[in-house]
């Protein structure tokens, strides 16, 4: 039935003593065993993929309960041999991932005999471990924090990763000189039945299981499934197979990967709300768009933000300043959108109201995508009841509830208004109906899709309706079916939506705000945002396709806003009033035709950012990786001198003068980099900095410094470098004008019909640069010899290409060295 294996095991260069391993016909995880003592192993991959599923560590003397590398024993949660969690409670349980043996994972659950709609569980403690998580600030968003005790674990941690050990060193070594790799143990509080569960910390270091279901009269829950834990030595890879495996275990959402990337991603694009915030007019949509245009930046999509929806207040309503308790009064435009339109006035001709706008919008300015803004229901107050029109969706008067952990963190103008004045709920049989005829009705003018706002709204209205959790069910997949009925290009952008409830109900909808707003008139809000969206898309990416919000161009944080986006892989659009453009800066961004150099990746931090602290540390810069077809593309901000303040439970600058900080770059930052190098890639690579116009030959494993300034920042390409048959080094760089050069390199062959040179397909205009140990012979663009320069110190080429009279025309580029 078993057998014993080796005396000794030899783990990179180090001797470890024996281990004792059972191999059973049958997977024994998750019973309970006595056996031999185990001894510390960082990384099971170097026992070979094939040894999970098929043989468990035994343990001398004590019960231990297995799930493929997590584990309970003597009071530890145990990871691959690491004490993650000390003095863990009787109570807690461990169930092993079914599936392939290809994650390292188990879930986390409780026995308990208690019933009610909250509950918290103590697992057990936290102390001395660096950890990273990502937590609701307030009802609708999350940002970062870092600690390295459990009582540092904020309420509403919705994810959290644990460094086993010092990993800063990519495991060429730790401070106690042993060459092993750090392991990065993931903890996603998950979905059970009609409960959702987040994490929290205590005054003892415990990390606690916060249970809700959002309903007084849901009460029982089984319990068993409530954290999935899965461990590591590559942290990006274990998220993703995480949220894989969850993915499997719940069969209610979908993977980020198999969903339907909305093409306008690929283009640049105008929002209208902090131009005109619920002032937009037709008329300002037009202004807006010529003005650009002008410019020489064509948007080709366009957001028709909050300001265009028939609403009013109740007659005993209380309005805030931004009418956030009124109520939608018909699914049809305002007087605003309709052409002679006049307030009080109901145009009732479909080709007099959004239909004219629409079309004139697309055949004047040749936009490919309107998109225009809707509350997910309905409003930022609901459906108005008892109005004629809209008496078949049944909406009712409900009072929003807030959990306790949102109510410990930031407090809401919005929700407080909401929750004071009533929102009317449609009735959730009827959602599906009242998104249809909404989004048929803007299918019909040529609306191509819609930002669905202030989603995590639902998870206060569970009462009555079964739960949070059902009622957000049922929301979504009324939405998404709509979507996917009226809009074929899944165009549908969630927002405000940062909440379990959604995230893991989302099967279909693909792009997600992935931080708070930007803020143009809030000094302590730009680093934050930057910081907040990067941390948030470690686990946002692994759902949707992160949005960096719009931006500005006209901002003193403009470029450093625009260089974020460049390096996050999302859409880049602005909310400029017309006339306050920097055409300068968005040239950076934004190609003559309206396409954009997009990442293909969500960009995430480097994996020695994951547990430093860029906003509050003092020390640590933020790196943002991602990767382009043929490259990777690296931004460093200084980020530091403010944060979400705990006590004050806002945005605040704590440091009016951060200081100077330097740091160090390294190809291997780009963490996929080898994925799109080429077969026997050495390691080297070439490096360009955007602001600094510099080419750089970096050999593998070396780094270069980076200083900079409070709120500065620079963006690298970073290019595995190409050795020719003839003995030349070559890297194509890209265009070296824009913030994301190598975004522009579709195509790449090498000696593929003649020794010595280089194919490429390149979009785009402008400069383009390529790194070369020797002089080109001769460089042809399409079938024309043309001129270049070449920087012997350097290697730096460059040659000139024209703007394309065709919209994402490819020129074909040929080098012979």
């Amino acid at each position: 039935m078993y057998s014993s294996l080796a005396d000794d095991l030899i783990i990179g260069n180090v001797k470890t003593p024996l281990i004792s391993i059972m191999k059973s016909s049958s997977c024994v995880s998750g019973s309970t065993n006595m056996s031999w003592r185990s001894y510390l192993i960082r990384d099971w991959s170097d026992l070979g993929r094939s040894f999970m599923g098929n043989y468990v560590v035994l343990f001398e003397k004590q019960k231990m309960t297995v799930g493929a590398g997590i584990s309970v024993a003597d009071g530890k949660l145990l990871v691959l041999g690491n004490c993650i969690l000390s003095d863990v409670h009787e109570n807690i349980v461990i169930t092993p991932a079914s599936g392939d043996g290809l994650i390292n994972g188990a879930f986390i659950g409780v026995n308990s005999d208690q019933c009610g709609s909250r509950r918290v569980f103590p697992v057990g403690k936290l102390e001395g471990l660096r950890f990273m998580c990502v937590f609701r600030f307030k009802l609708w968003w999350m940002t970062q924090r870092m600690g390295s005790w459990g009582k540092d674990i904020p309420f509403e941690t919705q994810f959290l990763i644990v460094e086993g050990h010092d990993g800063s060193h990519f495991g060429e070594g730790s401070d106690n000189g042993v060459g092993l790799p750090a392991v990065y143990t993931i903890f996603l509080p998950i979905i059970e039945g009609a409960f959702r569960a987040v994490l929290q910390g205590n005054a003892n270091n415990e990390m606690e299981i916060c249970l809700e279901s959002g309903d007084p009269s849901v009460e029982g829950f089984e319990g068993s499934h409530l954290i999935f834990v899965a461990a590591g030595s590559d942290p990006f890879d274990v998220i993703t197979n995480a949220v894989k495996t969850v993915e499997k275990h719940l069969q209610t959402f979908s993977h980020r990967e198999k969903k339907k990337m909305p093409d306008m991603l690929n283009w640049f694009g105008w929002c209208t709300w902090d131009a005109f915030y619920t002032n937009v007019t037709a008329e300002g949509v037009r202004q807006g768009l010529e003005s650009l245009e002008k410019g020489g930046i064509p948007p080709k999509f366009v957001i028709i933000d909050d300001g265009w929806q028939s609403v009013g207040m109740d007659a005993k309503g209380t309005a805030s300043i931004t009418e956030d308790a009124a109520k939608l009064t018909h699914i049809k435009e305002n007087h605003k959108f309709q052409k002679n339109g006049r307030e009080g006035h109901r145009e009732e001709d479909p080709a007099m109201g959004l239909t004219h706008v629409v079309t004139e919008i697309k055949d004047k300015h040749a936009l490919k995508y309107v998109y225009v803004w809707h509350a997910i229901t309905g409003y930022w107050g609901g459906v108005r009841p008892s109005v004629t029109e809209m008496e078949h969706y049944e909406s009712k008067m409900a009072y929003p509830v807030s959990s306790p952990g949102i109510k410990s963190n930031e407090p809401c103008d919005a929700l407080n208004s909401i929750a004071k004045n009533g929102l009317g709920l449609v009735n959730p049989e009827k959602v599906f109906n009242f998104y249809d005829e909404l989004h048929s009705y803007l299918a019909s003018a040529g609306i191509d899709g819609v930002k669905v706002d202030v989603q995590n709204i639902l998870e206060t209205l569970g009462a009555g309706h079964g739960g949070r959790v059902k009622l957000a069910r049922k929301y979504h997949q009324a939405l998404e079916a709509s979507i996917a009925r009226n809009f074929r290009d899944n165009g549908i952008i969630s927002c405000m939506s940062h909440n379990t409830d959604g995230l893991y109900s989302s099967k279909r909808t693909a792009v997600i705000r992935a931080s708070d707003d930007f803020w143009p008139r809030d000094p302590a809000s730009h680093t934050i945002h930057i910081a907040s969206v990067a941390y948030n898309t470690i686990f946002l990416g692994e759902f949707m396709q992160p949005d960096w919000d719009m931006f500005h161009s006209l901002h003193p944080m403009a470029e450093y806003h625009g260089a974020a986006r460049a390096v996050g892989g999302c859409a880049i659009y602005v909310s400029d009033k017309p006339g306050h453009h920097d055409f300068n800066l968005l040239k950076k961004l934004v190609l003559p035709d309206g396409s954009i150099l997009r990442a293909k990746l969500p960009g995430r931090p480097t994996r020695d950012c994951l547990f430093s602290d860029p906003a509050r540390d003092g020390r640590s810069l933020l790196k943002i990786w991602n990767l382009n077809d043929f490259s990777g593309v690296m931004g460093v901000f200084n980020c530091q001198g403010a944060g979400w303040c705990r006590v004050g439970k806002k945005n605040l600058i704590h440091d009016e003068k951060p200081g100077t900080i330097t740091g160090v770059i390294r190809s291997k930052d780009v963490d996929c980099l080898p994925k799109i190098a080429e077969d026997g890639w050495n390691g080297d690579s070439v490096i360009y900095s955007h602001l600094g116009g510099e080419v750089v030959y970096l050999p593998k494993n070396a780094s270069l410094p980076i200083t900079l300034r409070s709120r500065q920042y620079e963006v690298f390409t970073v290019v595995p470098v190409k050795e020719l048959s003839d003995g030349v080094s070559f890297a194509p760089i890209g265009l070296i004008k824009m913030f994301n050069s190598g975004g522009a390199i579709k195509e790449l062959a090498y000696e593929s019909e003649k020794t010595g040179t280089v194919h490429m397909k390149v979009r785009g205009c402008s400069i383009f640069g390529a790194y070369s140990s020797a002089r080109p012979e001769r460089i042809i663009i399409d079938t024309e010899e043309v001129e270049f320069e070449y920087e012997e110190g350097s290697g730096l080429v460059t040659l000139a290409l024209k703007i394309p009279k065709e919209e994402l025309y490819l020129w074909n580029i040929t080098i012979e060295l």
